[in-house]
């Protein structure tokens, strides 16, 4: 069963708090905007689909347990599009949160009635957002399936490496590239799943891994690190990477999670196809390539310590672990040193093979170019 991120209700928002798994499963509440930019900043909830569904449900909230249904139609416009705004700079490079507060803010600039009615309407639609998500991804799921199948050779099942986390943690539910992996689990397609581990936050080994051992039977999922994709693709039968986006530009450069750029060029060099599995949502036909895409720099600390619970090595090899002793350690040098430490990386599309949305796969044409304008037609 697919694990659920965001609990929803009118006038109640709790988010799984993804900082403490796999080990614990906690949920968040999430009241106010405030409360909603913390937890997106600090990557409580992280996942482009998953931000801007948390963000707008947020707003939602804050509304109906408010006495904003009271203020005249401008003073509820007025305050929707600053908590919006406001929430949009929470994490610039993710497409999918700007992209749904431009849309909320053109449906409440369009409500003239009363206030009353202008927080009404932007509630249903947070709402309705919820809802579309999961739909989106599992049609996402079917497209990219049935894309894999019919073009990685005369092949019935395949084994497939993916990246970060798309799973049910990144998104309201079902996922966009691990949704791809269910899809083709569903129809007994999938042999093996493989995900990195994803330094330096680790949403692979912490999220996808989790996943995949809750929805894959046993021994149909393995863990690498993420240095060793290079001799898993020239090692192991492995027909394709499927990963996820942030932001896809206009002509198909894909700014994804940090490392998703060296896949490409392993995948490439290996013939092995890649698969960008992103909803509509995630396209910007604003942004022209990826040169004009800013990357989010993250905190050094991130890469400098290891935080999690104490562990302790069985005779039969299992590892136990002790939730009353969280600590925090240094693997390496914490000091005299520089640290690089960009969240995301863009893959230019002459590495990407096909991008997979809910209306289905887009691939280059003739000139080596992909249409994606054509999905909004």
């Amino acid at each position: 069963m697919a694990l659920q991120a965001i609990r929803y209700a009118r006038g109640t928002l709790d988010i799984l708090d993804q900082l403490l798994l796999p080990h614990q499963s906690e949920y968040v509440s999430i009241k106010t905007c405030k409360d909603a930019f913390v937890a997106i900043q600090r990557m409580v909830v992280r996942g482009a689909p998953a931000i801007a569904i948390v963000a707008a449900l947020a707003l939602a909230v804050e509304l109906e347990n408010s006495n904003a249904r009271q203020l005249s139609t401008e003073e509820a416009r007025t305050l929707i599009s600053g908590r919006l705004d406001n929430l949009v700079k929470s994490r610039p490079t993710a497409v999918n949160l700007s992209d749904a507060a431009t849309k909320l803010k053109r449906l409440v600039a369009s409500i003239s009635e009363s206030g009353n009615e202008v927080v009404e309407q932007y509630i249903l639609a947070a709402e309705q957002m919820l809802v579309d998500d999961v739909a989106d991804n599992k049609n996402i799921g079917d497209h990219g399936a049935r894309w894999i199948l019919e073009n990685c050779g005369d092949q019935k099942q395949v084994a497939v490496l993916t990246h970060c986390n798309t799973g049910s943690l990144a998104t309201a539910g079902y996922g966009t590239a691990l949704g791809i992996i269910r899809s083709l689990h569903a129809t007994s397609s999938l042999i093996h799943a493989y995900c990195t581990e994803t330094r330096p936050y680790n949403q692979g080994s912490r999220l996808t891994a989790y996943e995949l051992a809750t929805d894959l039977p046993q021994g149909m999922s393995t863990l690498i690190t993420d240095s060793m994709a290079a001799s898993l693709l020239s090692m192991h039968k492995i027909s394709a990477i499927v990963v996820g986006a942030d932001r896809v530009a206009l002509n198909g450069d894909t700014a994804n999670k940090i490392g998703t750029y060296q896949l490409a060029i392993v995948a490439k060099y290996h013939g092995v196809k890649f698969v960008v599995a992103a909803p509509t949502t995630s396209i910007d036909l604003n942004t022209k390539s990826g040169a004009e895409i800013v990357i989010e720099q993250r905190p050094a600390n991130e890469v400098l310590k290891v935080a999690g619970p104490r562990v302790d090595f069985e005779k039969d090899g299992v590892l136990w672990v002790d939730m009353d002793r969280v600590q925090a350690v240094a693997p390496g040098i914490t000091r005299g040193v520089g640290v690089y430490n960009p969240s995301f990386d863009v893959t230019p599309k002459d590495l990407i093979d096909a991008i997979v949305t809910e209306k289905g796969a887009v691939v280059k044409g003739a000139h080596n170019e992909f249409d994606l304008a054509k999905l909004f037609a």
